[in-house]
């Protein structure tokens, strides 16, 4: 039978899709974390930040994510860096995502009208208490389907660390494959697999960006 081999491998499988959950779940964080220090220093920072941070930017976003992991996993070691496979691929995805979602995060900041900010620099906040407490909500509220969708596609481009040998769900299929040679029905299952987790992942954030940021959220 084609799939007979399927029960037995369920257990590799579903390993490999709680790796690339984690995977994702910590990019998520570090990457938008550091995307709303990204976009707030690129607008507000002296001008060597604000330099630093556009070429990252466009260093990140010309070059393949492909490249950028083997340069963090098999080039840092030449500058006596080492990190293991599972710490190389959340860093690399990390800056991966947080270069595409500086941008995204920029635009959310522009959105918000600049008389909010004087408005309430005028009752006396703090710049960093009127950022985080007014224009930030504000912006994410904005943003947040195409943050939605970033995460998503980086969940999915969580792939190409099999090629460092994470064990995420790519690299299990690889594995079933060479033992069992059934590449059809291996990769179809994985496949499957793939766009229960995309599906999934974006309901859950969309619920859960409904109940953070408001109704305004889809």
């Amino acid at each position: 039978m084609a799939f007979a081999w399927l029960p037995g491998a369920a257990g590799d499988i579903a390993r490999g899709a709680v790796t690339t959950i984690l995977l994702i779940a910590v990019t998520t964080l570090a990457g938008t974390f550091l995307s709303i220090l990204g976009a707030a220093g690129r607008r507000n920072g002296p001008v060597l930040l604000k330099r630093a941070i556009a070429t990252y930017v466009e260093v990140m976003r010309n070059t393949p994510f492909l490249v950028q992991l083997f340069f963090i996993f098999f080039g840092l070691p030449s500058l006596g860096i080492r990190l293991d496979p599972v710490l190389a691929a959340i860093v690399a995805m990390t800056l991966n995502m947080a270069a595409y979602t500086i941008e995204i995060v920029g635009a959310g900041l522009d959105a918000v009208p600049g008389g909010q900010t004087e408005a309430a620099l005028a009752l006396g906040l703090r710049p960093r208490q009127v950022f985080i407490k007014i224009v930030l909500p504000q912006a994410l509220k904005v943003i947040y389907p195409a943050l939605t969708s970033q995460i998503v596609i980086m969940m999915l481009e969580s792939a190409v660390v099999s090629q460092i040998a994470v064990r995420e769900l790519t690299y299990e299929a690889d594995m079933l494959q060479a033992r069992t040679f059934r590449s059809f029905e291996t990769y179809l299952v994985v496949t499957l697999v793939y766009l229960a987790l995309s599906m999934a992942l974006r309901r859950l954030l969309v619920t859960g960006g409904r109940r953070a940021l408001g109704a305004g959220v889809s």
